[in-house]
């Protein structure tokens, strides 16, 4: 049995997964992850300044992300939440959530171009 690699998957975007919850559907992923880029982009903006209904907020980014196999948004995120319920200064979290996000945008417009 192979050794698992030393180094993890650390690909912003998890293609196979994309595929699979949009059912290998070419416009339907060009759709949801031009959904995602716009609603990340909406959230983030509204996340800098760390609302009274941050949590909530990063919530939503985080089951998107998840959706389409943006798995370090997702992971981020939980870092985020967990700053913010601690009480702990997020601002940590939020530049390494932007970072996340930032990847994740750049994998996109990559997949958009091919398709």
């Amino acid at each position: 049995m192979p050794s698992p690699p030393l180094v993890p998957d650390l690909e912003p975007l998890d293609l196979a997964h994309l595929a699979r919850m949009t059912l290998g559907d070419a416009g339907l992923e060009r759709e949801v992850l031009a959904l995602f880029v716009a609603q990340a982009d909406s959230l983030m903006a509204i996340l800098a300044a760390l609302p009274d209904d941050a949590a909530a907020l990063a919530h939503t980014l985080k089951g998107s992300a998840r959706a389409i196999g943006a798995f370090g948004v997702a992971d981020a995120v939980v870092e985020l939440e967990a700053a913010l319920r601690r009480g702990d200064d997020a601002a940590l979290a939020l530049l390494t959530l932007g970072c996340a996000v930032d990847a994740a945008r750049e994998a996109i417009g990559v997949r958009l171009a091919r398709t």
